[in-house]
């Protein structure tokens, strides 16, 4: 039986991070895998990948980023959806308005 060989800690932990959708830089890496900085920073294979990924996610937008970006182009569409549900609802204040003044009309001659 062969024995797999398992991936190294900061691996594991880079993995994590790309999953959660979280920032990779060395600070995230050191606290998700338990290595220090210095131990990040020392070892020029991790170190090269940590800042390839770090520069990655930074010419990336971001989903808040992404998010405002959906909210400016559909601005003017959501504020013409919600003046025609003000519009309505108005409408519907009125109509309910006049409904209830023939309402105490009736209840008033009753009396």
């Amino acid at each position: 039986m062969k024995k797999e060989k398992q991936a190294p800690i900061e691996d594991e932990a880079i993995k994590r991070l790309i999953r959660a959708d979280e920032r990779i830089n060395f600070n995230s890496v050191s606290n998700e895998s338990g290595l220090t900085k210095a131990t990040l920073y020392n070892n020029v294979d991790i170190r090269k990948r940590i800042e390839a990924l770090r520069q990655q996610q930074s010419q990336a937008p971001t989903s808040k980023q992404v998010k405002r970006e959906i909210n400016e182009s559909n601005k003017d569409a959501l504020i013409e959806s919600l003046k025609r549900k003000i519009k309505k609802l108005e409408d519907d204040n009125k109509q309910l308005r006049e409904q209830l003044k023939v309402a105490y009309a009736e209840v008033y001659k009753k009396s």
